[in-house]
């Protein structure tokens, strides 16, 4: 029997006779919030299906049920996390809501993929990973940054060496024009009122850190407002529409990172990483293309006896692939926020069919989150320098 069985089927066996839950072939998940949550590809991914919709908002429900093809739906997330027929739960909810929905679904022994941010406050980053280290469940931040196709070809050829040493990297996200999203169709605040800037700083940190390869460890950060009736009456207690923040790396490297609510300029997510070898400027939105900066002689890198390269430097537009040849063929499809939601799709899956960590677990979302939590404390206390925790990795 077990030679006529697949590896596979033997090890899912070996699995159920030794104890051990194995991961299920066929991910079945739930999806929390009609807004964000309609934008994936889980009806298109051959190893998943969505078996449960939840929002407490009717046209969002009604959105969720159309988009995925699943008339099982729910009002009542508790209600949701109490089916059995349920692997996972996808929270795309107010960003108050991430950890404790998260932490919630976890207990109820549920994989987890959650809008960023993970968390608003340190103590919830860490109760984050205690749920997940003792429930055993998956945990992936949706952060689109990290797949976008100009961060997939960095990480790549960071991981092969051609930057040499990035000594320096920023990043930015501009935002004009989410006033609107302040208050609802009845004029009443929403969760964005007066919404800290650097609560939100994975769109940058998630560019930045899995590029260069390092954690962010210290930062003093500076924020301007301009009293705007806004920035007096939120619940946050934020006086800024914009932050920035000046971080030293491990490595002791330099970092800058911005995120702006209020700017007259258009709108972006962005980076840039400068090394000794090669640089890499992404587009801005005014038009400028990704350009790739190297030092070469006659079109080749040229070192000399003591490894500084030789030659001139050559700025060129590139053009960037999208990488849809690492996706499943129903997921090459043109997604959001830069093409990143079909890859987000597919490695949440992956994950809990592999039964291994997301790449963006548990501890690269403390990570990412953690320097935004700290660079505004740190703007508040007028741009005092500030260490940044870090949590570590996840033990292979």
């Amino acid at each position: 029997m077990v030679a006529a069985a697949s590896r596979r089927e033997f090890v899912f066996a070996a699995a159920s006779l030794i104890g051990e839950r194995p991961a299920p072939r066929l991910v079945r998940i739930g999806i929390v919030g009609g807004r964000f949550g309609a934008t994936f590809q889980w009806h298109l991914h051959p190893q998943a299906r969505v078996t449960a919709v939840c929002d407490i908002n009717p046209e969002s429900l009604r959105r969720l049920a159309e988009t995925y093809r699943c008339g099982n739906t729910y009002r009542d997330f508790r209600a949701m996390l109490r089916q059995a027929e349920l692997d996972a739960v996808g929270i795309f909810t107010p960003a108050p809501l991430h950890a404790w929905m998260a932490i919630e679904a976890m207990k109820a022994g549920k994989h987890v993929i959650s809008a960023v941010p993970a968390g608003m406050t340190l103590e919830e980053l860490e109760r984050l990973l205690e749920t997940v280290q003792r429930t055993g469940q998956r945990y992936m931040m949706a952060e689109t940054s990290y797949y976008r196709p100009e961060i997939i070809t960095c990480r790549e050829w960071a991981r092969q060496g051609l930057f040499g040493t990035i000594f320096y990297s920023e990043s930015e996200y501009h935002h004009e024009g989410l006033l609107a999203l302040m208050y609802d169709d009845r004029g009443l605040p929403t969760w964005r009122h007066g919404y800290p800037p650097m609560l939100y700083p994975t769109h940058c940190t998630g560019m930045v850190i899995p590029v260069i390869g390092e954690r962010l460890t210290e930062v003093q950060a500076v924020g301007w407002g301009d009293n705007h009736e806004v920035l007096q009456t939120n619940h946050y207690k934020n006086p800024f529409w914009n932050t920035t923040g000046f971080f030293k790396t491990a490595k002791g490297h330099a970092s800058r990172i911005s995120v702006c609510w209020h700017i007259a300029a258009g709108g972006t997510e962005r980076g840039a990483f400068y090394g000794d070898r090669l640089s890499y400027i992404m587009a801005r939105p005014e038009g400028s293309p990704n350009v790739v900066v190297r030092i070469t002689k006659d079109g080749k890198e040229v070192l000399d006896a003591d490894g500084y390269p030789q030659g001139s430097v050559s700025i060129e537009p590139y053009p960037q692939p999208n990488h849809h040849e690492k996706l499943p063929e129903p997921l090459r499809v043109k997604t959001g926020h830069g093409g990143s939601h079909a890859f987000i799709t597919h490695e949440f899956v992956c994950a809990i069919v592999e039964d291994r960590h997301p790449e963006v677990n548990v501890w690269e979302a403390a990570a990412y989150t953690a320097p935004g939590i700290v660079a505004h404390q740190s703007a508040l206390r007028g741009g005092e320098l500030l260490k940044i925790p870090d949590y570590g990795a996840p033990r292979l």
